[in-house]
């Protein structure tokens, strides 16, 4: 990959996440952990983003950067493939809880006209199902996060309390080669595992990008989970680690 190209996918990678380090970049670009340096030490000091111990930071606060809508186009194929996998898991009558995120929004888009009930603290839900009659839509309470269309805080967490699913479609910012799933956003990371506390099943739904991913919070364990929903080129190693765990694989 030439060197220009190369930083443009780092960019783009670091806007996204909020938090990279250089392995997952090295990882994912194909590339040697030394040629990562080099280019995190050049993007630093163009002022492109910010380097910090062991990877990069952006030079401005993710979200704002980086709107919803672009990042629903970021390896936009894959997640539609996941999202159709997912929607076959669905059986009418289901309660479901949708978590927030671009891949979410996708299975929404799969789940209109089907008399099923739905639960979100995603504002991307809550557009994509609110002018169906079929679908019952439960919209959690909370604070704004607009950048992310979503709702966050104590509110949200104390909605959730009242709520029992029959499954769970969650995402992540990364799944770590032991199984464990991680995350970007401090907010984002209690109403996930309020969700998982609320649901019989829990569905993760992550597209061959998050293995590694990227977060420095945990989440919860393999163990937590007991669907994977992914597609082909995620990485073998971390899918026998949620096996062995007790989740089943599904690739889309």
């Amino acid at each position: 990959m030439l060197q220009r190209l190369r930083h443009a996918e780092i960019m783009r990678r670091v806007r996204l996440s909020g938090a990279t380090s250089v392995r997952d970049l090295a990882s994912q670009l194909g590339v040697s952990p030394s040629t990562i340096r080099r280019d995190l030490e050049v993007l630093d000091r163009d002022g492109t983003l910010r380097r910090v111990r062991g990877g990069a930071l952006p030079s401005v606060d993710a979200d704002a950067d980086r709107p919803f809508a672009e990042v629903a186009e970021v390896d936009g194929q894959d997640k539609e493939a996941v999202a159709a996998r997912a929607a076959e898991l669905v059986r009418d009558g289901d309660v479901v809880l949708l978590d927030i995120g671009t891949t979410t929004a996708c299975l929404a888009r799969r789940l209109r006209g089907r008399r099923v009930t739905v639960v979100t603290s995603s504002l991307a839900v809550l557009d994509v199902l609110r002018c169906d009659p079929e679908v019952e839509l439960l919209l959690l309470g909370g604070m704004v996060r607009r950048s992310y269309h979503s709702l966050v805080g104590v509110l949200t967490e104390a909605a959730l309390k009242q709520v029992v699913a029959d499954r769970v479609f969650l995402g992540a910012s990364g799944v770590r080669p032991d199984g464990q799933l991680v995350d970007t956003t401090l907010a984002e990371v209690p109403l996930k595992r309020a969700m998982i506390a609320a649901a019989g099943q829990v569905l993760l739904l992550v597209d061959r990008h998050k293995f590694p991913g990227t977060g420095a919070l945990r989440v919860c364990g393999p163990e937590d989970v007991d669907v994977v929903v992914t597609n082909a080129g995620a990485d073998p190693a971390t899918l026998r680690s949620l096996t062995a765990a007790g989740a089943e694989v599904l690739l889309a």
